[in-house]
């Protein structure tokens, strides 16, 4: 006899102690020297890690900036996380590829169980300064940061007003009660039933394009269509039905970013309902948990869509093999060395000429004091063999770890704290613990 197998929808199954341990969302992205100090400690909050930092003028005209806005599709949940455990959803991925396009900073306002309806009040609320609760947002919310987040719309409206970019999914908590009900629908029925969800949709999300774009006249605006992600396994005809849905999700986000872009509003579809089409019981939690949300191969996908809408392109990135030193890409290049970095008490150290050649600096050495004066555009950094401090433009920086020479084969390489020179040189360095990888960008 088969096991009868019963497919609801588990998005009410988001409970708060769910999510409480998650520290969503700092980003995956750290600053070198907290991910070199190795316990680094990270905020227990999305809203205050992503507010915008203060930076100077320069550095602000150089950076792409991008808010993602949404429901857990956008937090990155997926049911089973550890305690703990940060999430590495599309949104980290996202912000790891913008990073090989240069400076990128990324505040991330989603917030699990949102619909559309709560999508458009808190933009409302954001463009018009107001503050809300989380039943203000929407009622029963099961994101407990959901109320901290809607306190600070006056900081999300500065952060979308600075914004390149604002990235958005959402529909998924509009449309989740057709997986437990279109069985039992007549296809009249389920035509009915979708054309309502869609038209209240339409009206939803077109008036969040319309406050983010008062908000923000010149952000490119990014918006996912919905997958569908009940495999076929589960019925047939179900399936068909489903699918069926979904194709008229997608047409009505087209004909909403259609209709925008010809009032001269930047509004783009990241279609990533296609890629997982036949793919849904190994890219979703369908199978083994009963759970729309994407596993990791699902993130990935949605991560690889929304870059090639961006950006025209996707690289894959991996982490390097256990054993084997971090990988350093540099603007966007892979730092590929015989004279491997080493990490010396937490601290990332590189062959220096490596790092100079890389940024495009030069270095003089002085024999006479053992040390090497880099020099890029106005700045410069100095640094001393066995010193317990560097020189930045001529003030004097302490390290915890010296430089230090380095035999590699027959030659001795001078070896220089990575974070420290890069940052003395006016780069940016972030670091991404989940694919052990350092990107430097001017």
């Amino acid at each position: 006899m088969k096991r009868k197998v019963t497919w609801g929808n588990t998005a009410a199954g988001l409970t708060a102690s769910m999510l409480a341990g998650m520290l969503l969302l700092a980003s995956s992205a750290l600053p070198a020297h907290a991910a070199e100090a190795g316990t680094s400690t990270l905020p227990a909050s999305t809203t205050e890690a992503s507010l915008p930092a203060k930076k100077d003028a320069v550095a602000v005209t150089k950076e792409f900036r991008i808010v993602t806005l949404g429901d857990s599709i956008t937090v990155g949940y997926e049911p089973n996380l550890k305690e703990q455990e940060l999430p590495y959803g599309y949104v980290e991925r996202l912000q790891e590829q913008g990073l090989l396009h240069g400076r990128t900073q990324v505040d991330n306002f989603g917030i699990a169980g949102l619909k559309s309806s709560g999508l458009k009040t808190f933009t409302t609320a954001i463009k018009e300064g107001e503050t809300l609760t989380s039943e203000a947002i929407q009622p029963s919310l099961p994101d407990p940061r959901a109320g901290q987040i809607g306190a600070n719309t006056a900081a999300i409206r500065e952060s979308i007003a600075q914004a390149n970019l604002v990235a958005i999914t959402i529909g998924g908590n509009d449309v989740s009660e057709l997986l437990g009900t279109a069985n039992k629908l007549s296809d009249q029925e389920l035509q009915e039933k979708v054309k309502e969800l869609l038209t209240t949709y339409t009206a939803n999300i077109s008036a969040t394009i319309t406050d983010i774009h008062e908000i923000n006249p010149t952000a490119r605006i990014v918006i996912a269509d919905q997958y569908q992600p009940m495999p076929e396994v589960a019925g047939k005809e179900l399936y068909v039905k489903l699918m069926e849905a979904s194709k008229g999700f997608t047409t009505t986000i087209d004909g909403i970013a259609a209709q925008f872009t010809a009032q001269g509003v930047d509004v783009q579809v990241a279609h990533v309902a296609k890629e997982f089409i036949g793919g849904e019981g190994t890219m979703t939690h369908m199978i083994r948990d009963r759970d729309f949300h994407p596993n990791q191969l699902g993130y990935a996908s949605i991560a690889e869509v929304f870059a090639t809408t961006i950006w025209g392109n996707y690289t894959k990135l991996t982490a390097p093999a256990a054993g084997e030193p971090m990988n350093i890409i540099v603007s966007g290049k892979t730092l590929n060395t015989p004279y491997k970095p080493i990490i010396r008490s937490g601290k990332n150290f590189v062959a220096i000429q490596d790092i100079v050649n890389a940024v495009g600096a030069t270095t003089v050495w002085d024999n006479k004091t053992s040390t090497a004066t880099i020099t890029y555009g106005d700045r410069k950094v100095a640094v001393k063999i066995g010193a317990n401090a560097v020189l930045v433009n001529g003030a004097s920086v302490k390290v915890d770890t010296p430089a230090f020479l380095n035999k590699v084969g027959k030659e001795s390489k001078t070896y220089v704290p990575l974070a420290m020179v890069a940052e003395g040189l006016g780069f940016d360095v972030q670091y991404v613990a989940k694919l052990k990888t350092v990107f430097v960008n001017p």
